[in-house]
């Protein structure tokens, strides 16, 4: 079964922002079709999400 955007907020609450669906998306079906496992799909994807660049931390800029 093919994941879609909407399928994220299913499985995580991490995917908040469209590009972080469209991530776990991609990365959920790619591991479906090259495992065959959902749940190992979903638990990567899961990690994807959660070292996705918009989920850093920005750090202060310095006032010089």
């Amino acid at each position: 079964m093919p994941w879609t955007m909407e399928s994220a907020g299913k499985h995580t609450k991490k995917a908040k922002s469209p590009s972080t669906k469209k991530q776990w998306a991609s990365t959920a079906n790619a591991v479906l079709e090259k495992s065959g496992d959902e749940a190992k799909a979903v638990r990567v994807a899961n990690a994807a999400v959660k070292k996705h660049p918009s989920k850093k931390k920005k750090l202060p800029q310095s006032r010089v």
